[in-house]
Formats: structure tokens, sequence, C-alpha cells
């Protein structure tokens, strides 16, 4: 097959340096289930079929229209995958992987049965269904059972139990108003959580037709169905979803002089010890959860009596804002090591909502991926 395609085999060799990550490709190159080459069959009539037939690719100006058009949908794919996937380093991985599939099989996208865009969103479902066959369904403490009658924490689980952050950063910029709320509302964390629900074919079809707005005819397209099965599918994505639709919180906003005022307040008290200041700023629904343990809080007085029982523990812990996440501010947690040097303890997700804190989770022992978050290893005195 190789000799037989002649240029195309050099081009294909011919991977631009950017579209590879060595370490994500050297970590996990080997494990990938790759689907068979006739899944993304060679379409005779295409330009590129016809340019590799001819023996014309390299003489084609370089990079393509088709290669330019790619990268431009590294961002939007990273939204799609981790909101099928829940995690953020197994979305990653999935753009890279679908990255790599895409430009190998150049050759086989025909632009006259589809969009750029719906080619490579299908061989990133393809990929993230392949992560997702026998996967266990991510979750947030909540979802674990009733919340916590006592200060008893139990066994962490598994990192591959949770639903991860993920930096507002690594989506694409919008500044379409309307847009921006699609966006933030569909990776909240408890809307991703939500999304985990869903068979894996229902999460795809209800995410690509109602957050990122692929027709009936694109969605059936990319999951290789008949439109009335699509269509199917995603009316049970929507029964299922409702039944687990998260409670709206106040859309975040970085200039709202209150938003940044009830900020300020929580982290002033919780640096003081300050407990009843703290309770004041909390909803009465809210709710806490401390991944990975499945331990949590419901009220304003647990929370409060939990605080007062750990003030030892928390003494010293700084609180520093971070870059929004999820939708959401973020405040790193350090605590002081043996030397007394604050280190990165966990990263706390905060929704709003009537001006009070309506729900925290913190992510203990993430301070490796402080950096996504724009905090810095070890906080200025």
């Amino acid at each position: 097959m190789r000799d037989h395609l002649g240029p195309l085999a050099q081009r294909r060799r011919r991977i631009p340096s950017h579209v590879v990550d060595p370490r994500r490709h050297a970590a996990h190159g080997s494990g990938w289930v790759r689907r068979p080459a006739c899944e993304y069959p060679l379409v005779p009539g295409s330009p590129v079929t016809d340019a590799v037939h001819d023996g014309q690719m390299d003489a084609m100006p370089g990079p393509t229209a088709v290669e330019a058009g790619l990268e431009p949908l590294r961002g939007p794919l990273t939204g799609y995958c981790y909101r099928l996937l829940g995690a953020v380093g197994e979305a990653e991985d999935a753009v890279q992987e679908t990255m790599l599939r895409a430009y190998r099989h150049l050759d086989r996208y025909d632009p006259s049965r589809a969009g750029l865009s719906t080619w490579v969103h299908t061989i990133a479902t393809n990929v993230c269904l392949d992560l997702l066959r026998g996967a266990r369904r991510r979750a947030l403490p909540w979802d674990f059972g009733p919340a916590a009658a006592d200060g008893v924490l139990g066994t962490p689980l598994g990192p591959a139990h949770w639903v991860e952050p993920m930096a507002d950063s690594r989506l694409p910029h919008v500044a379409d108003p309307a847009e921006l709320a699609v966006r933030r509302e569909s990776v909240r964390l408890a809307f991703v959580a939500a999304l985990q629900w869903l068979p894996p074919r229902q999460r795809a079809v209800l995410v690509l037709r109602d957050v990122l707005g692929f027709s009936a005819a694109e969605a059936a397209q990319i999951l290789a169905s008949s439109v009335a099965a699509a269509n199917s599918a995603l009316q049970r994505a929507r029964a299922t979803l409702q039944e687990h639709r998260p409670a709206p919180t106040d859309v975040p906003d970085p200039e709202d002089a209150t938003q940044r005022e009830l900020l300020r307040d929580y982290v002033d008290a919780f640096e003081a010890h300050d407990v009843d200041r703290l309770i004041g700023l909390l909803a009465d629904d809210v709710r806490l959860g401390m991944p990975p343990i499945a331990w949590w809080l419901s009220g304003p007085a647990s929370i409060g009596a939990a605080m007062t029982a750990g003030a030892d523990a928390c003494a010293a812990d700084r609180l520093l804002p971070g870059a929004p996440a999820n939708g959401c501010p973020t405040l790193g947690q350090y605590r002081p090591d043996p030397d007394g040097v604050l280190r990165p303890f966990a990263l706390l997700l905060l929704e709003l909502r009537g001006n009070r804190v309506a729900e925290i989770v913190t992510f203990l022992g993430c301070g490796e991926r402080f950096a996504e978050f724009g905090l810095p290893p070890v906080p200025e005195r």
C-alpha cells in the first residue's frame, strides 16, 4: 500500500512537528485501539486523492488549505473530548490522536461529502468512544451517596472516579455573548458530571447537537447512523439529562464588583478562621466536596462545624485567586511544608448563586496542575 501511494507515503511521514506532542505520543501511542483504515475510505474524485494518483502531492503548495484548517479545530476538539471523557489528560490525548489520524488520512477527506469540522469530529468521536469502552462513570462527591453525617472521611478513590477541572484557557476564545453563555454552562463541573450518566453515544449526540450546534444530518454522519437513529438517541439523552440537570448559578464575571467582593470576603474569612463570617457567605443549600474523597457536606452549619474541627490543620493555609476553570472562579490553597514553605495543597472551584457561595469543590493533591490555573508553585508572602 505504501509503495502504491508513492509520494503520499512520504508525505505521511512528514507530519508537521507542531501536531505531535512527543511526550504524549510516546506514552500513549501503543495503547490506542486503532480503527481500521477502511473507516476513513479513500474517496475517488476528491482533490487530495486525485493529486495522490497523479503523483502531484509533493508538488502541491504546503501547507494545503486542509492542513491549515486542522489546527484551529484543536481548541473546539478539546472542549468536545473533555465533555465526553470528563478528564483533562484523556481529552488532551484524544485530541492529539485525532490530529495525528487526520493528518495521516488527509487523502481520505472529501469536502463534497462533509465539512472539515464534521470529518475531524468523526475521528474524535471514534477515539473517545474507544476510550470510553469499559470505562467507569466519572462523578463528583455528591453522586456517590448522601451527605456525611460525621467527620469520617473514608478512603480516597482512584483518579478514574472523578470529573477533573479544566482551565477555561484550554477552550477557544468566544466573543458572542450567547455562545459564551452556552460554553460556560456546558463546561460546568456539574454539567460534565451529568453528561457522564449518559451512554457514550447518547453523550456524543447530545454534545454535538445541543452544545456544538451540528445539524441532525451532520451528527448522524459523525456517528455513522441514520438521522432517525441519531434523533432518537438525542431525545433519550435529553430525557436522562433532565433528571440530573444541575441547578442554575450566577454567570461568573471577573469585572463584577459584587462577585469580586464576595470572593475577597471568602478568602479573608477562611484565612482568619472566622467561621461565623464564612458561614454568612454560604447559600442555604451549599455543598462542599473534596475529591478524591467521596465524603461531602451539605449546608452552612455542617461546613462550619467541619472548619471548626479542622482549624489546626488549616491554621497557616493561604488562598490565592486563580484563573477561571469550568466557567467558575478558582482559588489555590497552599499549606506549609515541614520547613514552613507554602506548597500547593488543593484547587477550589466555587459556584456562586444570589451573591452567595453555592458549591465548593476542593480538588486535593493537584498541585502539579497549579500552573494551568495561573497559580505559582510558591506564593509570595
